[in-house]
């Protein structure tokens, strides 16, 4: 009971973190405005979230040497700060925390830095995955 009682009140005094797992064409509308951007296409943009993120704000990956967060699988070992790496350069100004939140302003501006410090290979899955044959990324409303 005692667990219960405390369980019950961190979920009061921490409410759980915002997330989401986006659909295609949701996910194309809230990134229309990166369309065109460093000559990135919407649709390779979305390729390249489905095969980092799945779509999903709350995906965490742990690699050797860093983990990287959220949508646009951000590092931690150059991009955001967090606290399990201290070492972070954090060029975005960002707690990787943030990058985990359905509020997309914060990733979409640390996409874009990185887009125009590293390239599009930054995203492994690009070339690839994300480079040819697009017509399925792209959301076609009827």
């Amino acid at each position: 009971m005692k667990s219960f009682v405390s369980l019950f009140l961190m979920s009061i005094l921490f409410p759980a973190m915002q997330a989401k797992l986006y659909t295609k064409c949701e996910l194309s509308e809230v990134l229309k405005d990166m369309d065109g951007y460093g000559g990135i296409t919407l649709p390779e943009w979305v390729c390249i979230i489905f095969h980092s993120s799945g779509y999903d704000t709350q995906t965490i990956v742990k690699n050797n040497d860093s983990t990287e967060y959220g949508l646009f699988q951000i590092s931690n070992k150059f991009w955001c700060g967090s606290s399990q790496n201290s070492q972070s350069r954090n060029f975005c100004n960002i707690s990787c925390d943030k990058l985990l939140n359905d509020e997309l302003t914060d990733d979409k501006m640390c996409a874009k830095k990185i887009l125009d410090q590293k390239g599009i290979d930054y995203w492994l899955a690009h070339k690839p995955l994300c480079s040819d044959n697009l017509e399925q990324w792209s959301c076609k409303k009827l």
